[in-house]
Parts: C-alpha cells; structure tokens; sequence
C-alpha cells in the first residue's frame, strides 16, 4: 500500500485528502502543518510521497521540498496549492517536486497524479504547464535563454525547444515542422541526453535560468 505524508497548515483540507486517499487504497502516515513537523515525521515514519502546500507559517513548501530531496531523496513530492505564480512553479520544480497542482483541480486530478508520479511520470497540471509556456515566450529566440544549456544542440533542436517552451504537444511540434510525430519524440530525446534534464517543465525551467 502506498504511504503518503501530508503537508498542509489547513485542517480541514487535511482531514479531506485523508479521507479522499484512504479512499482508494493509499495510507496516509501523518499530517503535518508546516515544514518543520513534516521533517520531523519523516524522521520517523517511512513514506513513498508527500503532498506538499507551498504558503505556510514557519517552514514553506519550497524550503521543505529541497530538506526532503535532500534527506530522503526517494521520496516522490507532489506540490498542492493555490498559488501558480512565476517565481513559485520555478522554485518548486528546480527544487525537485515531481507535480504541481492547484488545489482546485479536484479529487480525481490528485489521485490521478498520485498514480502518475509513482508512475515514473512529471505531473503538471495544465494552468500551470501554460504559466510555464509564458515564461519563455518573452524571449524571441530559446537560444537566447540558456547559451550554456543549448551550446550542443543543432538548430533544429533549438527549434523544439522553442516550441516546446510555447506550450506545444509532439503533435502539435510535429505539425508546425512539417516532420513526423516519431521524428519529434527523437529530438527530444536527444535534447533530454545533451542537457541530462528528462522532463518538459524542468527543461523549461532550466532555459529560463
């Protein structure tokens, strides 16, 4: 059974993912109301993920995201908030959370990005996947971001990245290239072997540093 820390200066959204998860099979070992008592339990009870709000009192979810990969480096965070502003998306990720959601997405949304966080996958809800699009589309050129992350890239793979940070699927890069869906899946996997960075937004992320 799946065991989840749950971080969160609410009691009542607490006390409802608690119910929500328990629902469904997943064991929620504590809940903690701010960074500090959530180090603290996971000093002493083991757990796959923590969900994770990012405004609280004391301790924040972006400080707390960074303590528990560093000292519990397997577990999975998934970030559950109400703020998606620039600055936070940015921390959180490059911090090491494997989702973002907003806390409005509803029950459905949050069991499935549990499921798909221990999947293997990134989860990023979609108004946040958009914030993230914005955040380059000030730049007219990618290469202009991140010389030092691009400087191995051929130009057409300079081309998806700028097409990436816009927000669009394989499909769509597919489409607006006129190169096959498979062709597409390639480049990016050779972008994700020359920069190490294996997911869309922290690639994002990245250019924007």
């Amino acid at each position: 059974m799946l065991k989840v820390l749950l971080v969160d200066d609410e009691p009542l959204l607490l006390e409802s993912l608690e119910i929500i998860l328990s629902m469904n099979q997943i064991k929620v070992i504590g809940m903690a109301h701010d960074g500090k008592e959530a180090l603290a339990i996971l000093r002493e009870k083991q757990c796959q993920m923590a969900l994770v709000d990012l405004n609280m009192k004391g301790m924040g979810g972006i400080e707390l995201i960074k303590e528990i990969k560093k000292g519990f480096p397997w577990i999975k965070i998934l970030v559950l908030t109400t703020f998606y502003d620039d600055k936070n998306i940015t921390n959180a990720i490059a911090g090491g959370a494997d989702g973002y959601l907003l806390k409005g997405g509803g029950k459905d949304a949050i069991l499935a990005a549990v499921e798909g966080i221990m999947g293997g996958q990134n989860v990023i809800g979609h108004e946040v996947m958009e914030r993230l699009a914005v955040l380059l589309q000030k730049n007219k050129n990618i290469a202009e971001a991140n010389e030092d992350l691009l400087a191995d890239m051929t130009e057409r793979e300079k081309e998806i990245c700028t097409l990436l940070a816009k927000g669009l699927n394989n499909r769509q890069i597919a489409d607006e290239l006129y190169i096959s869906e498979g062709t597409v899946k390639n480049y990016i996997s050779s972008i994700y072997d020359k920069t190490g960075i294996h997911d869309r937004s922290k690639l994002i992320v990245a250019m924007k540093e």
